[in-house]
């Protein structure tokens, strides 16, 4: 079974919709900015999404009205259209919503809890049903109007991944014809403080593979894909999970739920370690994370096949991460790029050498031909795995 991706929502520090993301993207330009808007104070880069670009939630009842909400309706907006026709072709109870997300409305109820301490109450407009887990689904389902399965996955970085492999798998066991799913996660101070207490966060812009790298910077923002089995452009041909339970923040510095997740990938694509065309890395520019995933990569797919984090592009989105990766690759995955313009790496090109040697994409960097197969890993505190596998239809 072809599980298509026939249109796809994105807003992100890069900008909102195909052409503002794609285009920074290929002119190399960050939309990682340094702001102490989440940290009073203290200065660090993020990857804010633009507040201009955001609908409102006035409309919404009180449970849902959050900044990840807002971020989430955006990406719908982009895609609206398609999804309509869907949900008319196959009727709403066949059309389900499965996404990922890692903080929902923890930002709304830091504001409250603030409130609370200086004025003694809790804003009128607070209500804990803002921070479920679930709220993105509930909220574009209810949206929508559909009725097929509706749910969020939550496990950290790999939590849009998992979503788009369960999307695929209610599409496989004909529970729906057509599944709106990705991810969303907006920033808050809580997360921006966890990650700063495991001295993770980067004071510069992230630098990945870099004998320089410091750690990560968080960003936000929303992709979403309309699923189904009517052809497009890009399918998701093959995905893998795995879970190695190493440790509950640091990968296993061997790899093993990684390749795991790699090889049920491309085992399920159908494809060899040849067949890839492009990896976008998971990339955190933490020393860790790279030190595994370069040497994972290498050992299965040497060093001739491009790879590049874009995540000095975004930020670390966290749930949304693995989504929104996966749209940057299926935004060059279109037939508007024969020549297969590729993501490049922002870094300062000084190169581990305690790593194995990739070959890292540059500004400018195409194949020449079209993108056919890309890879994209996503791997996620507590050893929860994910690789996705993008492939062009034609």
């Amino acid at each position: 079974m072809s599980y298509f991706l026939n249109q796809c929502g994105i807003v992100c520090a890069l900008g909102s919709g195909a052409d503002q993301v794609r285009g920074a993207l290929l002119r190399a330009e960050s939309g990682v900015l340094p702001t102490d808007q989440y940290t009073p104070g203290r200065v660090l880069p993020l990857g804010c999404a633009v507040d201009a670009d955001l609908p409102s939630v006035a409309h919404l009842p009180p449970w849902q009205r959050s900044r990840n909400n807002q971020l989430a309706l955006a990406a719908l907006a982009q895609i609206r259209p398609a999804v309509d026709a869907a949900i008319a072709r196959h009727g709403a109870h066949r059309v389900g919503v499965v996404l990922g997300t890692s903080t929902s409305g923890i930002a709304e109820t830091e504001r409250a809890m603030h409130a609370l301490e200086h004025a003694g109450a809790l804003p009128d407009g607070f209500h804990y049903g803002q921070q479920e887990m679930g709220s993105p689904a509930e909220m574009l389902a209810a949206q929508l109007g559909v009725s097929g399965p509706a749910y969020v996955h939550s496990s950290a970085c790999s939590s849009s991944a998992k979503a788009m492999a369960s999307a695929a798998r209610l599409m496989a066991m004909d529970l729906c014809d057509a599944v709106v799913t990705g991810g969303v996660d907006s920033l808050c101070g809580f997360t921006v403080a966890g990650f700063s207490a495991l001295e993770s966060v980067s004071a510069a812009r992230c630098n990945p593979l870099s004998a320089n790298r410091e750690g990560i910077n968080i960003g936000e923002g929303a992709a979403l894909f309309l699923m189904s089995r009517e052809p497009a452009a890009v399918a998701l041909r093959g995905w893998g999970e795995s879970s190695d339970g190493h440790h509950i923040s640091a990968p296993d510095p061997a790899g093993g739920g990684a390749r795991l997740a790699i090889a049920e990938a491309l085992r399920r694509a159908g494809l060899e370690a040849g067949d890839i065309d492009y990896i976008n890395l998971h990339g955190t520019a933490t020393r860790q994370n790279d030190a595994m995933e370069s040497q994972v990569v290498a050992d299965l797919f040497g060093a001739a096949v491009p790879v590049s984090s874009t995540k000095p592009f975004t930020g670390h989105t966290l749930g949304a991460a693995a989504a929104i990766e996966a749209a940057i690759c299926w935004l060059l995955m279109q037939d508007d790029n024969p020549q297969g313009a590729l993501p490049p790496q922002l870094w300062d090109g000084v190169a581990d050498a305690a790593l194995p040697a990739l070959y890292v994409a540059a500004p400018g960097a195409r194949l020449g031909r079209p993108l056919r197969h890309a890879l994209s890993n996503s791997f996620a505190f507590g050893g929860s795995n994910a690789a996705l596998i993008l492939g062009r239809t034609a």
